[in-house]
């Protein structure tokens, strides 16, 4: 059994393995039909940036709701203006991005279980706001996943994972953003979180999409360059 010392440190994987799970990572990002069941995590990672962001503000957290379609609905209650309302709503598509950037850095300190761990811990803190039974289901095969390469596997199928997973978040960060410019652009999505920014702080859409953009990519450009040691 692997050890699951949260303050140890693994050493340095190879150069190969850090490139062989970024391609793995890419190869599930970009083929369409893939990319359809991959994006469930993405929206894991989303609406949980939504709910996690809601907490810190002081909103109060109902639920949350993730869907066949990859789509999901977080609901939360407070002032339906103001600071917390914008960092909310704000939190949604960059949130991937972040705890992929999170994650290569405890990578770069070669902090392999302890970011198992942590990522299993979020996952059981979303579970219990989770209010529909495809959440739950997609929840907990994610958690189960982390759960079960922290517990069961050595050293270097952890790294593996661990590597795979946040190349995937950096990756998969990227794409939703795009998809919601190309929607937007044919007139769908009109509530997106961009829009809803939009009327909240009377700043464009658009604006907000650089801002999505702007984050998915220098998130990735940064924890790549963490991940590669450069």
């Amino acid at each position: 059994m692997a050890s699951t010392d949260l303050l140890g440190t693994q050493p340095a994987p190879d150069l190969w393995l850090v490139v062989v799970t970024a391609v793995a990572a890419l190869a599930v990002t970009a083929p369409h039909r893939v990319w359809r069941v991959a994006r469930n995590a993405v929206t894991i990672a989303h609406e949980g940036g939504h709910g996690l962001i809601a907490l810190l503000t002081g909103r109060r957290l109902d639920g949350i709701r993730l869907h066949s379609d990859t789509s999901g609905l977080t609901v939360s209650r407070g002032r339906p203006a103001g600071l917390g309302m914008i960092l909310t709503a704000a939190a949604g598509y960059t949130a991937p991005s972040l705890l992929g950037l999170g994650g290569a850095w405890l990578l770069a300190a070669h902090r392999v279980t302890l970011l198992l761990w942590i990522a299993t811990a979020l996952l059981l803190a979303m579970l219990v706001m989770i209010r529909n039974a495809y959440g739950v289901l997609t929840v907990v095969a994610a958690g189960a996943a982390f759960l079960a390469v922290s517990l069961l596997t050595g050293p270097q199928v952890q790294a593996a994972f661990a590597y795979g997973a946040v190349w995937f978040l950096l990756l998969g960060g990227v794409r939703p953003v795009f998809e919601l410019q190309a929607k937007r652009r044919h007139g769908g999505a009109p509530d997106s979180d961009a829009d809803q920014l939009s009327r909240l702080t009377h700043v464009p859409a658009a604006l907000w999409l650089f801002l999505f953009h702007a984050v998915s990519l220098c998130s990735l450009i940064g924890g790549g360059r963490w991940l590669l040691g450069l």
